[in-house]
């Protein structure tokens, strides 16, 4: 018997939608129950086959989607194709599909895919630079719209971690190093994805990584064992929690655990999932979060990952089964189990008198209550012949392209001859490294090298170290210092011609050289190359301030406290610093060499540096 050919209360949108989940949920069986508690990961370019043997054998509904489009449309006749297969499937519970980010620059199939055919925008750490909870909301809201179009009703985001250890790789997804801003921002963002009042037009946002994933031991990352460790040797666990405060206020529907493990706390050291304290005691009863716990992806199983085999991430409970652990995580308090699909742990528990089916209808309800509440039961399949107009349209690219320029920041801008070096004017002769003459505009002559040029522009990346070999090497960790082969290049070339120099930082890179030498130093966070040409000639103006400290050495890094914000001894730039520009056509330069504007939460700094 199907809902296709016989009406159940739980199909009546009319009704409340409690009864509607009471009604559904007394008709599912264990199986059923136990799909709705996993949220699997479905790649994109394998087309529909994985998620029907997921679906129809496994009854998984939920899926991460991994990979980029390149078109709008084929992403929404996928999301159709998959939804009229669970509709023929049991009691045709429709299929939410989630996502990381994908608006920006960052390319980790662990994390975050370009934006293709969205509309692109810099990191989160470009709306922590420009720190205006309006432009988060804008593009929150845009997001929900291009999202919803292609059928993702739920993001895999805010990543609100408090970034206080720099060598970390996830930082350039987060508001920076200021936890008080990052409170100050979330809730823009929940509210720009969900709406005031969580519905039909809504996308749920999952809210990552509690309680707070900054503090890695060394800077290196949980995905791995070498990274596992979470530490406070500030013992400043709870300013990590401030942004979290600030996400269940504003009624964020979800919350991802990280993998981190605390050491050094009164927490037990085992992975966020399975620790009760944290989930139970501190997530629901304190901070009074009622909604979804989905736990961070593959913590129970061994999983192949571009051909390499991965240990589950189950730091801590190692030595426990597959099984131990899903029912060490449902006793903490976890609701769903994150890029996983063994189900039949889950169904054997039961029936081996290990957990209890009440155990998971208490998860099941608020997994349902989030499907009705988004109209998922009444409008499973989007417009996929609107889809190509309705993401990516001029006016979304527009507000995008914008906001790169509004994040800029500009570090430094010398005098050349008296005149400062930015703006630039038309007619010099230019030696170029990480863009073209064409994306400068006419009133530029492109040479081959720097001393034939009157000005250099070159545009770099913050240095990392290479940890291993394919989804490893995603992850962009360790020394965040320039080669001294690479200063003795970019020296040079500072030295024959004056040089400007665009750093992308997705983290605080270590550069006095580069802030000595350099003509003009600017700060991006996820920009193309014509928003640097706008930038660097008048037609924009930058009004980022850093989101953190730049530090001086890898020494002052490796000397600061992991959970302790702008700890680094002596930095080159302080968190907050930012010149101004005129805008092209000013009448006058002004305060050219720049007046510092500070961020929210950025004064008094001295009160919170310790």
């Amino acid at each position: 018997m199907t809902p296709a050919t016989t009406r159940y209360p739980y199909q009546d949108a009319a009704l409340p939608v409690g009864q509607r989940v009471q009604d559904l949920l007394s008709r599912l069986s264990l199986e059923d129950k136990a799909g709705l508690m996993f949220h699997g990961a479905l790649p994109f370019a394998l087309g529909t086959g994985p998620a029907e043997e997921l679906i129809r054998e496994r009854r998984i509904n939920h899926f991460n989607i991994i990979g980029a489009a390149t078109q709008a449309r084929e992403l929404a006749e996928w999301h159709n194709s998959i939804q009229r297969i669970a509709a023929e499937t049991g009691w045709g519970i429709p299929v939410t599909l989630s996502t990381d980010p994908r608006h920006a620059y960052t390319d980790n199939p662990g994390t975050g895919a370009l934006a293709g055919p969205f509309s692109q925008w810099p990191e989160a750490l470009g709306f922590a630079a420009v720190g205006d909870p309006d432009a988060v909301e804008e593009f929150a809201d845009v997001a929900r719209q291009e999202y919803r179009a292609v059928g993702i009703r739920a993001a895999l985001h805010p990543q609100v971690d408090v970034f206080t250890e720099p060598r970390w790789s996830r930082g350039a997804a987060t508001f920076g190093e200021s936890a008080e801003l990052a409170a100050d921002l979330v809730g823009a963002y929940v509210r720009g994805f969900q709406g005031e009042t969580f519905g039909t037009e809504s996308v749920s946002t999952m809210t990552k990584h509690f309680p707070g994933g900054g503090p890695q031991l060394n800077g290196e990352d949980p995905h791995f064992s070498y990274g596992r460790e979470q530490v406070y040797p500030g013992g400043n666990f709870d300013y990590h929690l401030l942004p979290f405060r600030a996400a269940v206020d504003a009624g964020t529907r979800q919350v991802m655990p990280y993998y981190g493990m605390p050491v050094g706390t009164e927490y037990e050291e085992v992975g966020f999932a399975f620790n009760k304290r944290i989930l139970t005691e501190l997530l629901r009863e304190e901070l009074g979060f009622g909604g979804i716990v989905c736990s961070d992806w593959g913590i129970l199983t061994d999983g192949d990952i571009f051909g390499r085999v991965f240990p589950a991430r189950a730091w801590g409970v190692e030595h426990l089964t597959p099984e131990e652990r899903l029912l060490k995580a449902l006793d903490a308090g976890v609701d769903q189990i994150g890029g996983e699909s063994c189900v039949e742990l889950m169904t054997g528990a039961v029936r081996a008198g290990k957990l209890s089916e009440h155990r998971l209808d208490v998860s099941v309800r608020k997994l349902l209550e989030e499907k009705f509440l988004l109209g998922l039961f009444e409008n499973p399949l989007v417009d996929a012949a609107a889809a190509d107009t309705s993401v990516g349209t001029p006016q979304f690219r527009a507000a995008g392209r914008a906001m790169q320029r509004r994040s800029y920041t500009l570090l430094t801008n010398k005098d050349v001859d008296g005149v400062p070096t930015l703006p630039l004017t038309e007619g010099a002769r230019v030696y170029l490294e990480g863009l073209t003459a064409g994306d400068l505009g006419p009133g530029f002559i492109a040479v081959p090298t720097p001393e034939a040029a009157d000005l250099a522009i070159l545009r770099l990346r913050t240095p990392f170290e290479v940890r291993g070999e394919g989804f490893e090497s995603f992850f962009h960790c360790g020394n965040l210092a320039f080669a001294p082969e690479e200063i003795e290049r970019v020296t040079a070339i500072c030295q024959a011609v004056p040089t400007v120099i665009d750093i992308n930082l997705e983290r605080p890179a270590v550069l006095p050289e580069l802030a000595e030498h350099a003509a003009a130093l600017l700060a991006n966070y996820g920009s193309d190359a014509d928003a640097l040409a706008d930038i660097i000639t008048g037609r924009a103006v930058p009004e980022g301030r850093l989101p953190f400290d730049l530090p001086r050495s890898m020494a002052a890094v490796e000397a600061s406290r992991e959970d302790m914000p702008f700890d680094t001894e002596d930095p080159v730039f302080r968190y907050g610093h930012g010149l101004s520009l005129p805008a092209a056509g000013d009448a006058a330069f002004g305060d050219a060499a720049g007046a510092r504007v500070p961020l929210p939460g950025a004064e008094p700094m001295a009160g919170r540096r310790p």
